[in-house]
């Protein structure tokens, strides 16, 4: 599709035709990976179970990377795949119910651009809802993210803390809305579920941007799983299936 500063590309993965001869919706993808690294096709097997279990086409985002492409760089590139999605794209796949998700800093670019839509275009539901695993809501460090230490849990306050300083270039003020959305005003965003591990460096990024979002009216869950890492449903165990049987579940209420 037409990005904002030229082709941006958008992986797409359908479901089983034998199990589901029609689309139930479409659910646009936005990668973890601190907005540094990552790519469109790292989370192919979540994708595949979300698009054979709920009968979704799944879209994933090859956005731009920092610290080449800086903020607003990959917000830019998802708010253009949001909007075609919401507009061509819709006609295209015969979907009606759109879905928007992603983890960590995806997560934050998912609500980011949810703002967007809202805002600047005037589609404040053109998505149903939200899939938001461990979000990174505060880029001025939340005390769960200040306080973690060295440990590695995936990643740690430093790690965190690079993350945020390679996209946001210093003089820019992390705690402006349009840049740390827990700080934003969330009125008329669709429902959202929330889901994060107590073991997590950005636990309270999801407690205080779920806690917003429910005092905006927007409906949703939030989960919380005893023990759980960063992004652990990307680790095999029973736990991630309890939390991916709910995400399935979520996705499928909103077709």
């Amino acid at each position: 599709i037409d990005g904002p500063v030229g082709p941006l590309q958008l992986r797409v993965i359908r479901p089983d035709a034998r199990k589901w001869t029609k689309l139930r919706g479409a659910y646009l993808h936005i990668h973890r990976g601190g907005w540094v690294w990552g790519s469109a096709d790292e989370q192919d097997p979540w994708l595949e179970r979300i698009a054979d279990t709920c009968g979704f086409v799944c879209l994933s985002v090859e956005y731009r990377l920092a610290p080449e492409h800086p903020y607003p760089a990959a917000l830019e590139d998802c708010e253009a795949a949001a909007l075609w999605l919401a507009g061509p794209g819709r006609a295209e796949f015969g979907v009606s119910a759109l879905t928007i998700g992603g983890e960590s800093a995806g997560a934050q670019l998912a609500v980011m651009v949810l703002l967007r839509l809202r805002d600047k275009h005037g589609l404040p539901r053109a998505f149903r809802g939200a899939n938001l695993n461990a979000g990174f809501f505060d880029l001025g460090l939340t005390p769960s993210v200040r306080n973690w230490g060295d440990e590695r849990l995936v990643v740690n306050t430093q790690d965190l803390t690079n993350f945020a300083n390679v996209y946001v270039r210093e003089g820019i003020d992390r705690r402006r809305p349009d840049v740390s959305p827990v700080y934003a005003n969330l009125k008329g965003l669709p429902p959202a579920l929330f889901t994060v591990g107590t073991h997590d460096p950005l636990l309270d990024d999801t407690l205080y941007m779920s806690a917003r979002w429910a005092a905006a009216g927007n409906g949703g869950h939030t989960a919380i799983y005893p023990g759980g890492c960063h992004i652990f449903v990307r680790y095999p165990g029973a736990m991630t299936e309890r939390a991916l049987e709910l995400i399935d579940r979520f996705l499928m209420a909103l077709a």
